[in-house]
């Protein structure tokens, strides 16, 4: 099988799905109005309110969700084959994903700008605002672990990379006040000088990486990164986002889109052979890198390319502070989450063209490796071309940066370039985690202020900078525990139920935003997605922590046991609080009459909702 036809097919897919279901979307079922004001104009402060340009916040709210989901899920899943990854994320990110960005966001915009549990609260029930706070703050902290620890992985000990990242952090401070202070307005001549300083940072890096008194500073061990990552996650979060984070983002997101539609082409030009096939026996169970079956885990390991509950949080966070007109959210929700979906068919046909041998070379630990029986085919070659170790660097990344590195190394004139698509397509990888890292830290700070603030009415002013400085530190030192005292193995899965669960809850809120507003006709829009997420994560929650971490928890390794129980605990937290909101939300569809009549009686039958009206409530409903 080469890897044409599925790339041919996923395009046609999610192009007709753009046009046709969401223009649906939009006009039928969330009735959108580019009359109706947004919270960036009627909030607007300059800090946190900011009307932005459509492909300027295209590119902010795809940087933001892009994260390693897509990238590093579809490659740990392609131990499946690549049939069952390839089906999920085209079918999943139409049906299910965009909607549930879509949906969210639009609900957010017009309840203006309110985080996803206070949507909670004001469309099912404060019990369900509690429940969705406390979830919402276990799954951050747990997903930007994961994400992060992709990242302290592809970065430690590689100086080249280091410096690349580093490098665009000031790059982007300069595009910032080059945009917003010093020329206003002047987007293009921002965007192409800050690509061309990125990649001139790519390139240079290898002499960084080689020279022997520069490369220390850059060559950093996994704490070391760790509290670097925490520094900027810290600095971008307390910032105002135009300073840092969004044209951080924006720089982002065209090196993540140029290289997603570079490595496009070349897939069609090289047109490699995939040489993993369709399905293999570890569909049944027993894999080296996921344990469990194709049912449910598939659904956890790929987690952000089909669909993912993070999205709602940036959805519900920084993106529609930011919104111009409603009617932008059709492109930048919908639009932005097929994209991510393509990002994750690409990434799996980067993983599957490696002969399996390499892959599992790469992807599992020696002993995992040899008890499989299997060699490797070019892994030796590789190395030799790269100039990095391969063999046992689980996780995802590497074995993803080699398999774009084949493919562009295989275009005509770039044979010989290995070594630097190689750190190219790290420097990649990590552009996408770092972006989420920023913007769910800020997104996470907004939520702990709103649910300390009911309390502590100061810490609830994101104008506060005392408070600011609190949840930031708070939420980055959560995250940050996980990663220097985890592992891909035990964080990655946690990542996936958190993720799935949240997406749920997600769900769930967003079809009571269909009902109470009066749309209960289209409900079944986001109701089925909702269903089968439900399903399939729940599932997956309990073959984890009864196959996985318990078993863990009962470990002779002090270490490992406590890490196996606080596994278990969280997840189960997790799992309960998701179904409680969703018995929660069933509540809220059957009282939907009657706060339908309420609404009307105050003028305004559906002001959060997908059916119109005012885009604020009167301040007695709240």
């Amino acid at each position: 099988m080469h890897a044409l036809p599925l790339v041919l097919t996923a395009a046609v897919v999610l192009a007709i799905a753009y046009r046709y279901y969401s223009a649906f979307l939009a006009a039928k079922v969330l009735a959108l109005d580019p009359a109706r004001p947004t919270p960036a104009h009627t909030r607007s402060d300059g800090h946190n309110f900011v009307p932005t340009n459509r492909w300027v916040l295209f590119g902010h709210h795809f940087a933001a969700i892009t994260g390693a989901g897509p990238l590093i899920g579809p490659v740990l899943a392609a131990q499946f084959g690549y049939a069952p990854g390839f089906l999920w994320l085209v079918i999943g990110v139409c049906l299910a994903g965009a909607v549930h960005d879509f949906v969210i966001l639009t609900a957010s915009t017009r309840a203006g700008g309110r985080s996803l549990a206070e949507l909670a609260r004001q469309e099912i029930s404060p019990r369900a605002y509690v429940l969705c706070a406390l979830a919402i703050l276990l799954v951050v902290v747990i997903a930007l672990a994961g994400l992060g620890l992709a990242v302290v992985n592809a970065l430690r000990d590689s100086a080249w990379g280091t410096f690349t990242i580093g490098m665009s952090i000031p790059i982007a401070l300069a595009m910032g006040l080059y945009m917003y202070r010093f020329r206003k307005g002047r987007i293009a001549e921002a965007t192409a000088i800050g690509v061309v300083l990125l990649l001139a940072c790519v390139v240079l890096g290898r002499t960084v990486s080689e020279t022997p008194w520069l490369a220390p500073y850059f060559r950093l061990g996994k704490v070391q990164v760790t509290l670097a990552m925490a520094g900027y996650g810290f600095v971008a979060s307390v910032l105002p986002v135009w300073m840092l984070l969004c044209p951080r983002d924006y720089l982002s997101s065209f090196m993540k889109v140029g290289t997603i539609v570079f490595l496009a082409l070349g897939v069609i030009v090289v047109n490699p052979r995939l040489h993993m096939p369709a399905f293999t026996p570890f569909v049944h169970g027993g894999g080296p890198i996921v344990p469990g079956s194709v049912f449910p885990f598939l659904f956890i390991t790929i987690a952000c390319g089909a669909i993912s509950g993070f999205h709602a949080l940036v959805g519900s966070g920084t993106t529609p502070k930011m919104l111009d007109k409603e009617t932008d959210a059709r492109m930048i929700g919908y639009g932005a989450m097929l994209m991510e979906g393509f990002v994750g068919v690409m990434a799996l046909i980067a993983a599957t063209a490696l002969h399996p041998g390499d892959y599992f070379a790469i992807n599992v630990g020696v002993e995992k490796f040899a008890a499989l029986g299997i060699s490797p085919v070019n892994l030796h070659d590789l190395e030799a071309q790269v100039g990095e170790t391969l063999a046992a660097r689980p996780g995802g990344a590497v074995s993803l940066a080699v398999g774009m590195a084949q493919v562009f190394s295989g275009l005509p004139g770039m044979r010989g370039l290995m070594s630097y698509w190689y750190h190219f397509a790290i420097m990649f990888e990590a552009l996408f985690i770092l972006t989420t890292i920023d913007t769910g830290t800020r997104v996470s700070r907004f939520l702990l202020q709103e649910f300390v603030g009911r309390a502590w009415k100061s810490f609830g002013r994101v104008d506060w900078l005392p408070g600011t400085v609190l949840s930031t530190l708070a939420i980055v030192a959560g995250w940050s525990y996980f990663i220097l005292t985890g592992s891909i193995s035990t964080i990655w899965p946690m990542f996936g139920i958190a993720n799935q669960l949240l997406a749920a809850m997600a769900l769930s809120i967003g079809t009571t935003v269909l009902v109470n507003g009066g749309r209960q006709r289209y409900a079944w829009a986001t109701a089925v997605p909702m269903g089968f997420v439900v399903t399939s994560t729940l599932a997956a929650g309990f073959l984890s922590v009864r196959d996985n971490f318990l078993p863990l928890a009962r470990s002779a390794d002090p270490a490992k046991a406590s890490q196996g129980v606080v596994d278990a605990v969280l997840t189960g937290i997790m799992m309960v609080c998701v179904v409680l909101v969703l018995i929660e939300a069933a509540l809220a569809w059957a009282r939907a009459p009657r706060v339908r009549a309420e609404r009307a009686a105050l003028g305004g039958a559906a002001y959060a909702g997908a059916g119109g009206g005012p885009a604020q409530p009167p301040a007695a409903c709240c």
